[in-house]
């Protein structure tokens, strides 16, 4: 069955392939595409549109270079799954990121213990190698779907109960933040591979990268929490926004 030609408007100062950008946009963002849905041949869209192929393949490569659509070769184009989202240069409970997008979280809990400070973790937290401080790993899901590893290291001087805290009903961030208010934080991004046990964890194909997050946090001089978060690259992207210094 024939689609009804789109109402395009040639008279606008906008170029050919952002209409038919906005127009598949449109499409995905009303349902009438749904996620994982095959979009209509570049022939077929040719002739929807009466653009040329030229047109219709820029909209679809930069369509899929922004993540809205995934190309197969010899397959087709499928409307992609919507990656979430997390503020790069601020600091936020996970937790809250997820229910503001309308999704639930849930929390795994790996590892809650008190261990001997190697020499990295000495250095990230300001204490002498073999100080006692706590670690925990957790795994967060958005709507039953892994979507972080949280690899932790605590200073107990500023987190005393820190081991104690029920992370089911609340988030390690949450707890540190009304212990020890954070007043300054350093960020670090890269693009790794994961180790095994935390691909396995957050059920992520061999060889598929993590963006990671290192951060420290400090409250008043003395850092509370060192902790580097892996994200699925698949499954998540970080935004930040900023504004230039006079």
């Amino acid at each position: 069955m024939s689609q009804p030609r789109p109402t395009m408007s040639l008279n606008i100062p906008q170029p050919l392939y952002e209409q038919v950008k906005q127009h598949i946009l449109q499409q995905i963002d009303s349902g009438v595409w749904q996620v994982n849905q095959r979009l209509p041949s570049e022939h077929e869209l040719v002739a929807q549109f009466g653009f040329s192929r030229m047109t219709i393949n820029r909209a679809l490569r930069e369509l899929t270079d922004e993540g809205r659509l995934v190309r197969l070769q010899g397959v087709g184009t499928f409307v992609a799954q919507p990656k979430s989202q997390s503020a790069l240069f601020e600091v936020h409970s996970i937790a809250d990121e997820i229910r503001a997008r309308g999704h639930v979280h849930s929390c795994h809990i790996l590892t809650l213990e008190r261990v001997a400070a190697d020499a990295e973790v000495a250095l990230a937290l300001n204490v002498v190698p073999g100080a006692q401080v706590f670690h925990s790993q957790m795994v967060h899901d958005e709507d039953g779907r892994a979507v972080q590893f949280e690899d932790r290291w605590v200073n107990p001087q500023l987190a005393a109960q820190y081991l104690e805290q029920d992370y089911q009903r609340t988030t390690a961030h949450d707890y540190l933040s009304a212990m020890a208010p954070i007043s300054e934080g350093e960020h670090i991004v890269e693009a790794l591979l994961p180790p095994k046990h935390i691909a396995d964890a957050l059920y992520m194909p061999k060889g598929e990268p993590c963006l990671v997050i290192q951060r420290r946090t400090w409250s008043q001089g003395a850092v509370v929490t060192f902790v580097r978060l892996w994200f699925p690259s698949s499954r998540y992207r970080l935004s930040g926004r900023f504004a230039p210094q006079a």
